[in-house]
């Protein structure tokens, strides 16, 4: 990994008055860095061994994959809300909140004697998918403007996990030592992050918002995000479908739901984030940007791609390993080494420049990917491309911006709605190319390709009308 970001870290002086000595930067960046891991671990390791788990719990694939349909619904829950909560309690009692859940949680997994008991345990590891947020608000609030972005980039990067190495050695343990011994590593992961941020965390950060948080607003955000990434989930499936029953429903519940949280936000004393600040340029745009990014272009890599690349008649053929090898890996390696240097060189041209090159960057590729399908070879170097674009310019700039247009007196607003979009916006994306990518025809890849494109335009416009608040560099 690059070494000029670490060095970045070490030389930059904070200027917020917390008054952090070079060696207490160092330490308290490598304690979030375990404390994000821990979560990471949660999400990567656990997918290779859901066979063994069905396997020794006695129950089928389809209600085991709960293990990980819970795990992220959750984790939406805790994302919206414990981030701005942190605002009104501290950065510092809410990274104990999580730390103490994955902890809880984690012992609940490794002796589960039923899936009921697992998925207990799995939701209150989910709880824990706001540590990423968290651990960028203390970032912003505790190190100098170019060293936030050196230690962003370093803590964006395991965002994926740890370039697949974590989920090889998942499968491994789970093979040679049964699924329980993959919960004795995150558990020992726990631990040491949570002694970690004990030891490391300044005692004098503030809270940033005085008042009492609104838990009406945060039940009604929280219930329109959800509703809506299980009622496109439930559309998009072969199971129920656009018309169903439940994904009307669902689809119904999160449009009441954000309207009643849009005339909250108007009425409430302590608003999660005022109506002037959602339309404002600095937050609407984030919010946008996320969304459209994450709907244009994860699913060309995470579906589009692989679909077409296992497709004997209309694609390359390969096996699933295989495909993993050329489409999967590659953008989520480039990504691990690119985001510590976009960390390092955005403060210095700009975070908003650097987010549109990367949206730039990942329209150019899409249209190749569009244009010439079936060409081996050029998707995979577009793909690589991605890498660059997507994973190392766009999300390590979109997770930064979340926290700098963030408005002062909410400044876990910003950060949680955009964060939850992350989940929103990829699941939007497969159910809008799903049924072309899966067609058996080039014309069908050529059409979800071109949806994916469309929509990434459309990111970029959003981050062309992004503007950060007057008088503030970003």
């Amino acid at each position: 990994m690059n070494t000029q970001p670490t060095q970045t870290i070490a030389s930059e002086e904070p200027n917020n008055g917390l008054g952090l000595s070079k060696g207490q930067v160092v330490a308290l960046v490598a304690a979030l860095m375990m404390t994000v891991l821990s979560f990471q671990l949660n999400a990567s390791m656990i997918t290779p061994a859901l066979p063994s788990i069905a396997e020794e719990l006695n129950v089928s694939i389809n209600d085991v994959s709960q293990v990980s349909t819970i795990f992220l619904l959750f984790g939406s829950i805790g994302g919206i809300l414990l981030i701005r909560w942190s605002d009104y309690v501290g950065r510092r009692n809410v990274l104990f909140v999580i730390l103490g859940s994955l902890l809880v949680g984690s012992l609940l997994a490794l002796f589960a004697p039923n899936l009921p008991v697992l998925l207990v345990g799995r939701a209150m590891q989910g709880i824990s998918s706001a540590a990423f947020q968290i651990s960028y608000l203390v970032l912003d609030e505790a190190l100098s403007p170019k060293a936030f972005g050196a230690a962003l980039g370093l803590i964006t990067a395991l965002n994926g996990g740890v370039g697949g190495v974590d989920g090889y050695f998942g499968g491994l343990l789970a093979e040679n030592f049964g699924y329980r011994s993959l919960f004795i590593v995150i558990l020992g992961f726990t631990a040491i992050a949570l002694v970690a941020v004990i030891i490391t965390f300044p005692k004098n950060m503030k809270t940033t918002s005085t008042g009492k948080f609104d838990w009406i607003g945060g039940v009604l955000i929280t219930a329109g995000f959800v509703c809506l990434n299980k009622g496109i989930s439930a559309g998009s499936s072969a199971d129920h479908g656009w018309t169903s029953p439940k994904a009307i429903i669902l689809l119904v519940i999160a449009v009441v739901s954000l309207v009643l949280f849009w005339i909250r936000q108007q009425r409430a004393s302590s608003p999660l984030i005022t109506v002037d600040e959602l339309k404002s340029r600095q937050v609407w745009p984030v919010i946008a940007g996320v969304l459209f990014t994450l709907a244009g272009v994860y699913p060309v890599i995470n579906f589009t791609m692989v679909v077409l690349s296992q497709n004997s008649q209309i694609g390359f053929g390969m096996s699933a390993s295989i495909s993993s090898l050329f489409f999967l890996v590659p953008p989520a390696v480039i990504g691990i080494v690119a985001a510590p240097v976009v960390g390092w060189i955005a403060p210095r041209i700009g975070w908003i420049l650097t987010l549109r090159i990367g949206l730039v960057i990942c329209v150019a590729a899409l249209v190749v990917i569009m244009l010439f399908p079936t060409n081996f070879v050029l998707c995979v170097a577009m793909i690589a491309v991605l890498g660059v674009g997507y994973n190392g310019l766009a999300l390590t700039t979109l997770n930064a911006l979340g926290v700098l247009l963030s408005p002062e007196d909410s400044k876990g607003a910003l950060p949680a709605m955009s964060g939850a979009c992350f989940g929103l916006g990829s699941s939007i994306g497969i159910a809008l190319i799903s049924p072309f990518a899966s067609a058996n025809a080039v014309g069908g890849v050529r059409m979800a390709m071109a949806i994916s494109l469309a929509i990434t335009v459309v990111a970029l416009v959003a981050a062309l009308l992004m503007r950060a608040p007057e008088g503030k560099k970003v």
